[in-house]
């Protein structure tokens, strides 16, 4: 037992190295061709006829089914927000600035980011089941034996409408978490709405909501991308949709909370914060 456990550590570390090295290329591989995705994707933009029925369809499609949940996200964490921000105060005795703290929050990070998270996750997952399906049953592959470019037909179209779509959603979320919040504040700790929208209204700049809603298009950017990538990288059958999806839900999600990280900071170094 004590002569055979020692051999078998440096094949049980290769093992693991090799497996760490190809997990490591792997991931390469998906960044680099993700990239040449988005520059293809802005290059058929710009010079290729642009479907605009098919963007109707994805603007219905992936924004305004997505307004429940986006809704349903603000409403909730705007009630929950205020009660723990409530709670705090209270006990400073700094009750009253309950609305510009929600206000600044809600603008900055809780709206755009919080709703880019929840949404995009759907959309991801829906664009790349739809599109993971379409390859496995070589539609793709009919597409383009028919002449047609799958970039356009497919990529496009879903790009510009999550660009356009998601500072919308989020103005729409930033709406219905401040109402929830001033709801909560009236109703649990005595805090007039009129007050509370008039000092969250004193403390809010433009800059404070063109900070949050300017990220929005590359959170946009970054779900459509990604959705399309691992939809038509999907390989396997429907096992491999499955994969595709879960994927692109993980790297879609990490990928918003550190292009947030980047953002904020450029928005910080550039004086807009």
């Amino acid at each position: 037992m004590s002569s055979a456990s020692p051999s078998t550590r440096p094949h049980d570390l290769t093992t693991w190295a090799d497996f760490q090295i190809r997990r490591l290329r792997k991931f390469v591989e998906e960044i680099g061709g993700a990239t040449l995705l988005a520059g293809r994707t802005i290059r058929t933009l710009f010079t290729s006829r642009f479907d605009m029925n098919e963007f109707i369809y994805q603007v219905e499609a992936l924004g305004v089914k997505s307004l429940a949940i986006a809704a349903a996200t603000a409403i909730f964490v705007g009630i929950v927000m205020t009660i723990q921000f409530a709670v705090s105060m209270e006990a400073f005795g700094a009750k009253d600035t309950l609305g510009r703290v929600i206000g600044v929050s809600e603008a900055r990070e809780l709206a755009p980011s919080l709703t880019a998270l929840v949404v995009g996750s759907r959309i991801a997952a829906g664009i790349a089941a739809e599109l993971g399906s379409m390859t496995v049953t070589e539609q793709v592959d009919a597409i383009r034996a028919l002449g047609a470019d799958p970039i356009r037909r497919l990529v496009v179209p879903r790009l510009i409408a999550c660009i356009i779509i998601m500072p919308l959603i989020t103005f729409v979320a930033f709406i219905l978490g401040m109402l929830s919040s001033m709801l909560v504040a009236a109703l649990s700790y005595g805090i007039p709405m009129e007050f509370f929208f008039s000092t969250a209204l004193d403390t809010l700049k433009i800059n404070d909501f063109a900070s949050g809603v300017f990220k929005t298009p590359f959170f946009g950017f970054l779900i459509a991308i990604l959705g399309c990538y691992f939809g038509l990288q999907t390989r396997g059958g429907t096992e491999g949709v499955g994969r595709s999806t879960t994927r692109a839900v993980v790297v879609v999600s990490i990928s918003i909370l550190m292009a947030d990280a980047l953002l904020t900071q450029i928005f910080v170094s550039f004086g807009t914060l």
